[in-house]
């Protein structure tokens, strides 16, 4: 589990912001939204502190926190979450060079050669098959190409990089991850996102 000290109270707050953006969106990201404030309270976070970064009140963060605790008394399957960024799973990968692509185009005020693509998944009109993955991948790397003068473009390059590795030579990993491949990809996006910005 990740330890409190790894995060900022700043961090926390724009993951759940931007997670309410597009909480319209489906049961998935409701999901991953209460799945994330039981990780917080289980590392310490308060439920007050989580309340006002996930903009809730802090009886719907109570029963996520309650709902937590009742499924480890009762030696629940959930198994803790790792936000690390270095996971070598392709789910956890594909999300976070979807997170990238996103920085990318909001970046270039979506005039990005991935901006199309990226909207595409974001909205479901596209799957992250393997044939959408090479072309985000191609998209990117032509959009890191074009602007690798531009100042947030060197932290970009570097993180597309480590993500390419991952994908080019998968590891083997000891078991399934927790979570759904979709729940990893979204996950790993908003975390790819957050550390690029602080990056």
């Amino acid at each position: 589990m990740t330890a409190e000290g790894e995060w900022t109270e700043e961090q926390v707050g724009r993951m759940f912001a931007e997670m309410n953006e597009i909480i319209d969106a489906g049961e998935e990201m409701r999901r991953l939204r209460a799945e994330m404030i039981r990780l917080f309270v289980g590392a310490g976070w308060t439920q007050e502190r989580l309340a006002r970064l996930a903009g809730m009140s802090q009886p719907a963060v109570s029963k996520q926190a309650a709902r937590a605790r009742t499924e480890g008394a009762a030696g629940g399957t959930g198994e803790p979450v790792d936000l690390s960024l270095d996971q070598l799973d392709p789910p956890w990968l594909e999300g976070r060079l979807w997170g990238l692509a996103e920085a990318v185009s909001e970046t270039l005020d979506d005039a990005a050669h991935c901006s199309r693509l990226v909207h595409a998944l974001a909205r479901g009109r596209k799957r992250f098959t393997p044939q959408n993955v090479d072309a985000l991948r191609r998209l990117v790397e032509e959009d890191l190409r074009e602007h690798r003068a531009e100042a947030p473009f060197a932290a970009y390059r570097e993180a597309y990089d480590r993500i390419a590795r991952g994908l080019d030579v998968p590891t083997a990993t000891d078991g399934s991850p927790a979570g759904s491949p979709a729940r990893r990809r979204t996950l790993a996006c908003q975390v790819q996102r957050v550390r690029l910005r602080d990056a």
